[in-house]
């Protein structure tokens, strides 16, 4: 178990009524219903199978858990992160023994990369036949042990109610994660007695959550003496429900915000003091404030690669303040000169405080010729996009339509790739919880299942999953799943027929030889020349799979589809974006490259002028 971290403390499970239970005579299968009731778990995704069979039985009588049958296991892990990250609580997924568990390796991976709270309940085969190759036999607990917190093997049916209550702990708590329970089927069908709660004891999990008075001292003076300080903003914040905080210190310091890929939504991108997402496709306003920045104040960041580009060239006259929950981040890519673990609320909060001492003692920063010079990047090199000159639909403009038609409060899930970078860009996020995409680990097929554990969630909000036809292939079969259980999801499949964001590097740096990305044609395509990927059709996929499909190619159209697809809201709904093939993410920071070598469009460099590093 590690002592990961960037979230906010949550207490361990108590009674609902005060006391201890009565203890009650039950299976090991019972205790992890009964158990999974006490910690507040009120739904799983999830597929049965032999191992876990016993558990599907007492499950089938609960009036507090709802059980969602997937059609695949890794639709069941994304479900269960996208269920998390919209509603900040724990996220359950079930799975048997062998090729069940090991399908839920990559939503696993993915929720550690972004550290999202997830429980992984696993069935296991008998304990006598472990390690014997037993049918359907996988040793989940050492193939998960490196992408979890942690990973647990029950070896006694008594222990049950204390490992679940440990599971929700450990996951919740510090730099929230996941964390598997690999039950073996015997246990599971021994007797036991359950009692709630449990003796929960974790002497070497203490994730600290205040952060020591003197680094925020020390912070607080850098801020205040910075000419050219930014606020580096990642998804700790989000995780730590400290979005209010962040306000109030940027607000109160006036310096600029940019927030990362895992963090839109965690200050309003419509804020004078926004300057954008940072990155190899961030704003060239923040990749570039970031570099000519004196000083970074990293709030529950990583200083992930496609942050920082070429590590060393990152930065090169910024002093950096740090604060993670985790203190392994901090160090592990770019040294800190005011290291502070802890909670990102209680930092920020404390940051707060301490500037507005040092505000009162006459130290007020001055960053008049900083923010001169940011106003001009941002008025010379705002994001934006051409239409295609044939007349055909623009990708970019089918996102922001669909982000600027949306009703309030919607949530928006992403697929990895260029349609991913789009809705970062064109969508405007003011409110946390409503961006949701694999960050970390960029895991394809990510956003139909993360948006029907999102809606399964919120169900009184909009859900839209923004996805590629790449993407859509890998998962889509989870709109049956929507369909059958009164989840409906709007998805926009942003159908430019390749591999769009491999094709974009293709054109950029393989001299357009196109291997392997063409997804609309085949050696006996018949009509190599249409558009979009039409084998197969996804309107008559997704009619197949009982939702509402509507095909969109003419740009006259656009606005009359999506409001078509807002209006149904009584099944899901996929709409077949038809775009064009060749539009690419701009802008761009190639990888391996220093983030000063940015480029704002194709051959287009910014021109920063000759005073920034004054």
């Amino acid at each position: 178990m590690t002592e990961q971290a960037t979230g906010a403390h949550h207490p361990q499970p108590r009674p609902r009524s005060g006391g201890q239970s009565a203890p009650e005579h039950v299976t090991g299968a019972q205790s992890l219903i009964r158990s999974l009731e006490e910690v507040g778990a009120d739904t799983v995704f999830g597929i049965p199978g032999g191992t876990i069979l016993p558990a599907y039985d007492p499950m089938m009588d609960s009036r507090r858990v709802r059980h969602v049958l997937v059609r695949h296991e890794q639709g069941a892990g994304h479900a269960a992160t996208g269920y998390a990250q919209a509603t900040g609580k724990v996220g359950v997924c079930m799975a048997t023994s062998g090729p069940g568990a090991t399908n839920l390796v990559t939503p696993i991976a993915d929720a550690n990369m972004d550290s999202v709270p997830l429980v992984a309940i696993t069935g296991q085969v008998v304990s006598q036949s472990i390690g014997t190759d037993a049918f359907q036999e996988a040793d989940i607990v050492g193939i998960t042990m490196p992408i979890t917190k942690h990973s647990f093997l029950v070896t006694k049916a008594e222990d049950i109610p204390k490992v679940i209550a440990q599971a929700f702990h450990i996951a919740s708590t510090g730099r929230p994660g996941p964390v598997l329970v690999d039950i073996p089927k015997d246990i599971l069908q021994a007797k036991t007695v359950f009692q709630w709660p449990p003796v929960t004891d974790l002497p070497g999990y203490r994730p600290v959550t205040k952060p020591h008075a003197k680094q925020i001292r020390e912070a607080a003076k850098l801020i205040t003496q910075a000419r050219r300080p930014v606020l580096y903003v990642g998804g700790g914040v989000l995780k730590a429900k400290a979005t209010a905080e962040l306000k109030v210190l940027a607000e109160l310091t006036g310096a600029p915000v940019t927030t990362t890929l895992m963090a839109l939504g965690a200050f309003p991108d419509s804020h004078p003091l926004h300057v954008g997402m940072p990155g190899m496709h961030g704003s060239v306003t923040a990749v570039t404030a970031l570099q000519k920045a004196d000083l970074i104040v990293a709030l529950g960041a990583r200083f992930d690669d496609r942050v920082t580009g070429r590590l060393d060239s990152f930065a090169p006259h910024a002093k950096v303040v740090h604060a993670d929950i985790d203190p392994a981040e901090i160090g592990k890519n770019r040294t800190a000169d005011v290291p502070i673990v802890g909670d990102a609320r209680e930092v920020i909060a404390d940051l707060v405080l301490a500037v507005q001492k040092e505000h009162a003692d006459g130290h007020v920063g001055d960053y008049g010729a900083w923010w001169k010079d940011l106003s001009r990047w941002r008025e010379t090199y705002p994001l934006g996009y051409d239409q295609p000159q044939d007349g055909s639909l623009s990708p970019q403009q089918v996102i922001e339509r669909i982000g600027q038609l949306a009703p309030e409060g919607t949530v928006f899930t992403a697929g990895v790739g260029q349609h991913q970078m789009w809705a970062a860009h064109f969508i405007a996020y003011d409110k946390p919880a409503t961006w949701l995409n694999s960050g970390g680990a960029g895991t394809m097929g990510y956003a139909v299942p993360a948006a029907m554990g999102a809606k399964a969630g919120v169900p009184d909000r909009t859900v839209w999953a923004i996805d590629g036809d790449g993407c859509f292939q890998m998962t889509n079969q989870e709109l049956t799943t929507c369909a059958l259980n009164n989840i409906p999801i709007k998805v926009a499949v942003i159908n430019n027929g390749a591999l769009g964001m491999v094709r974009q590097w293709q054109t950029l740096f393989y001299n357009q030889r196109y291997s392997n990305t063409v997804l609309h044609s085949g050696p006996n395509d018949v009509n190599p020349d249409a558009r979009g990927t039409r084998v197969p059709d996804f309107v008559k996929l997704a009619e197949a799979m009982g939702c509402h499909a509507i095909r969109c190619e003419d740009p006259a159209d656009l606005d009359k589809v999506i409001e078509e697809a807002n209006s149904i809201n009584d099944r899901p709904v996929v709409v077949d974006f038809i775009v064009h093939q060749d539009a690419m993410v701009w802008p761009m920071v190639a990888a391996g490259t220093s983030n000063d070598e940015i480029m704002a469009a194709r051959d287009v460099r910014p021109d920063f002028g000759d005073n920034e590093d004054d």
